[in-house]
């Protein structure tokens, strides 16, 4: 049973129909011509302006992000100063990071996942900048040990002793370098990959200033991200290969969920040091935002690491023992939680009703991102047998992996337009409906996001069906 493809404005973004699983051929570098710019907005300026303000409202609404009486600027969601995704969202966050894994570890025997604390060992006190973890109680005391002079000693020693938060996961990952060479038998390249929370310095007015005029800004607040990070180590002699191998295959990933792939692009740059990397971008309405960077960090990180131990870094590369250039790719997957949901964005004429010019917002998350892949709802018939219904269904379901809204528990009578409306709008891929003659016959009503086809369906195929859909997904 086709339910059709999925369809975008953009030439090369169309998904294959279920039961026809297809890989896109990315192109390597980013900009494939013909591309629309956005997948919801047919103009440009304050059109897309408008559409980012529709879908901050959605995603508000639908409990993808948090607020308190309204939804915070998108500004703040990007800089980590923000109230924190909601349980939506923060499912799209888990399933982009069950991805990520799926993608890191292409090579098992060569990638390894690690971990590493939030803080660190104290830092040097010249390093003002870095962030410290500190309790009030000991500051407080310090502060009175120094008398009238705040900066006295006293203060100065509870800050050198003072944790520092991680801002990165490099360090915490190059510091298992050595004890994972021996897993290898030290042989190069191979990969060490984590995923977790990093913390950093934001401008108090960053919310509203463009990324391009926040230099020269005072740090007073902190922000979060969940990033991701891949550290390849390579000898120095195919170092440039892998770069170039990685950028094809991490901007191949980022597009492979768009309903438009031409909205990520790369870029590629140089450091002060004269080493080689690229950054990844998503083009948002206001403009583009890194979401990933790759660089090549050369020797230099592991030799300060590991100073005066340089035959514990020795790898080998055929027969030649070589210290490993290290190939970094750290991702921001709160950025790319944000990219999702406004490529996922489409406005399209609302059948259901006579108003012109009427429109319904449906998030198009890629089936593999979308928070949740089914949601049970019951029409007209005895409330409790139908109820008794969906509960077995939901338990079938969800037994075999497959995440399921219960709309059945409502109890709050609404219209199936406002059913379809809310569950495209929280972006479902199914709705199945059980009705008084699934209690006659066994058929249930099979409704999809992306095509509005309803199809009915034996209730002893769903799970199949569905099983199915969500294990083809994963190479649409």
């Amino acid at each position: 049973m086709a339910l059709g493809s999925r369809q975008s404005s953009c030439c090369c973004c169309g998904r294959a129909a279920l039961g026809q699983p297809r890989r896109r051929r990315v192109p390597e570098r980013a900009e494939p011509a013909g591309c629309s710019a956005r997948p919801y907005s047919a103009g440009g300026g304050a059109a897309e302006v408008a559409g980012g303000a529709e879908l901050l409202e959605v995603c508000w609404r639908r409990r993808f992000l948090r607020g308190g009486a309204g939804p915070v600027p998108w500004r703040a969601y990007l800089s980590g100063r923000h109230p924190g995704f909601g349980p939506l969202g923060a499912a799209l966050r888990a399933n982009l990071a069950a991805q990520w894994w799926d993608s890191a570890l292409p090579m098992r025997e060569q990638v390894f996942p690690v971990d590493a604390p939030l803080h660190g060992p104290p830092g040097a006190l010249r390093d003002a900048q870095r962030l410290r973890l500190l309790h009030l109680e000991t500051l407080r005391e310090a502060r009175q040990g120094s008398g009238q002079n705040p900066g006295g000693p006293a203060l100065e020693e509870v800050m050198g002793a003072a944790e520092v938060l991680r801002e990165s996961l490099l360090p915490g990952v190059l510091a298992q370098y050595v004890s994972c060479l021996e897993l290898v038998n030290k042989r190069l390249p191979f990969g060490l990959a984590q995923i977790g929370v990093c913390f950093h310095s934001v401008p108090e007015s960053e919310h509203s200033v463009p990324e391009s005029e926040q230099q020269n800004k005072t740090p007073t607040r902190i922000g979060e991200r969940t990033t991701s990070l891949l550290a390849w180590f390579s000898s120095p002699r195919t170092a440039g290969q892998w770069l170039d191998y990685w950028l094809r295959q991490r901007l191949q990933w980022w597009r492979k969920f768009a309903v438009g792939p031409c909205n990520f692009s790369s870029s590629d740059f140089q450091d002060e040091e004269g080493r080689r990397g690229f950054k990844l971008h998503y083009s948002f309405p206001w403009g583009t935002e890194t979401i990933e960077t790759l660089k090549n960090l050369s020797d230099t990180e592991l030799l300060e690491l590991y100073p005066g131990e340089r035959s514990k870094l020795l790898g080998r590369d055929g027969r030649k023992n070589v210290i490993p250039h290290v190939l970094s790719m750290n991702g921001n997957l709160d950025r790319g939680v944000l990219a999702y949901l406004f490529d996922s964005l489409q406005l399209v004429e609302n059948p259901l009703t006579a108003r012109k010019n009427s429109q319904r917002k449906v998030l198009k998350l890629h089936p593999c991102l979308a928070p949740l892949k089914v949601a049970l709802d019951v029409g007209k018939g005895p409330t409790t047998e139908l109820r008794q219904v969906c509960q077995g269904l939901f338990n079938e379901l969800t037994e075999n992996g497959i995440s399921v809204w219960p709309g059945y528990l409502e109890t709050l009578q609404v219209s199936l337009e406002q059913l379809y409306t809310k569950y495209d709008e929280m972006s479902i891929p199914f709705m199945v409906l059980v009705s008084d003659g699934t209690l006659e016959n066994g058929v249930v009503q099979l409704r999809s996001r992306d095509t509005t086809m309803k199809e009915m369906m034996h209730i002893s195929r769903l799970k199949d069906f569905l099983t199915k859909y969500v294990t083809s997904a994963k190479n649409m």
